[in-house]
């Protein structure tokens, strides 16, 4: 049952960023391009999305456990660090040069498999480093 509710909610999920343009790179570097050219019809989505999870929040708080799990998988910390603020800005250099966000960059691959399929990897090299560097640092 958990299978169906990821299959579903994943493909829901790309469903809604190919709806939205969020595949698009260039109507993605057209909205953070508050400078030139701006594009402001992505803030339109990214508020939906606030208001989707403001809610959803909310019925989780109110919850015990997930409807298809023993427990939810919250982040356990609340800490806003340099650590989280370098990750952050690193993230956001990487959406700005490359106009994809993890979701949309998998989501892509099917309709655009060399571009997209290449920031794929790269991503995934990206966390293998990460994953190599965490167990070296502890």
């Amino acid at each position: 049952m958990r299978s169906v509710i990821g299959l579903v909610s994943g493909l829901l999920f790309g469903a809604g960023l190919a709806l939205s343009g969020m595949m698009d790179p260039a109507r993605v570097r057209g909205f953070l391009d508050v400078a030139g050219n701006w594009d402001p019809t992505l803030a339109f989505v990214m508020g939906g999305a606030v208001m989707v999870m403001s809610i959803a929040w909310l019925i989780q708080r109110r919850m015990h456990s997930p409807a298809a799990c023993e427990e939810f998988s919250l982040p356990g910390t609340r800490l806003i660090d340099a650590r989280l603020i370098g990750g952050g800005a690193l993230f956001g250099v990487g959406w700005g040069l490359g106009g994809l966000c993890p979701g949309p960059a998998i989501a892509s691959v099917l309709f655009h498999p060399l571009a997209a399929g290449t920031f794929v990897l790269a991503m995934l090299a990206g966390m293998v480093a990460f994953r190599i560097f965490e167990t070296m640092r502890s």
